[in-house]
């Protein structure tokens, strides 16, 4: 089993190995990748490295379009509410 940085349990690699797998598994998966990735560790490199490990050579796979839509989703955090939202007449 290789060692991989940015998938430190092998989840992203195993789920391309399961034939037949599912959107919702994957995205069952992807959620455990996440969360098991050690503290400090930047989830949007991480996961730019393991899509562009896997999706040229599985482009239709599910776990292609999950973490696809995944890069899509994280942005920066922005503080939400303020005196904007305290102060509506």
């Amino acid at each position: 089993m290789e060692k991989n940085a940015n998938d430190p349990k092998g989840l992203i690699r195993e789920s391309y190995r399961i034939e037949g797998i599912t959107s919702a598994e994957c995205r069952t998966i992807f959620l455990d990748w996440a969360l098991s990735l050690p503290v400090g560790t930047d989830q949007q490199t991480a996961l730019k490295a393991v899509y562009d490990q896997y999706s040229e050579l599985h482009p239709d796979h599910p776990m292609t379009q999950v973490m696809l839509d995944g890069m899509q989703q994280i942005t920066t955090p922005r503080r939400r509410g303020g005196w904007k939202t305290r102060n509506r007449n």
